[in-house]
């Protein structure tokens, strides 16, 4: 559990460093009830930050934003295995090394 809140933080933390002067940030779903994040840089970049707790009606809006290529979600797979090496993919996953960690299962 603790590796879980530690991904957690880290997530929010780069999500916030990533999103550009001006933008959003939107948390979806939850983690620890209380985190401490990086209010300063969050005021002096003029961050937006939204929250939204379920998924529900989302998946239309997101998958026309992968498909028509405003989102490449490509970027965020950090780590790609070959299924023979499921084993050292869950070992870098759960040091919480990298973004997403993929599994290949046809190589």
């Amino acid at each position: 559990k603790q590796w879980y809140q530690r991904r957690v933080r880290a997530s929010v933390h780069c999500g916030l460093w990533v999103t550009k002067p001006g933008g959003s940030y939107v948390q979806v779903g939850y983690g620890k009830a209380e985190i401490n994040f990086p209010i300063v840089a969050v005021g002096i970049r003029e961050i937006d930050i939204y929250g939204i707790f379920r998924y529900a009606n989302c998946y239309p809006a997101a998958l026309k934003l992968v498909e028509s290529g405003v989102v490449n979600v490509k970027k965020l797979i950090t780590h790609r295995f070959p299924l023979a090496e499921a084993v050292k993919a869950f070992e870098l996953t759960k040091a919480g090394t990298g973004v997403k960690v993929l599994i290949d299962c046809d190589k």
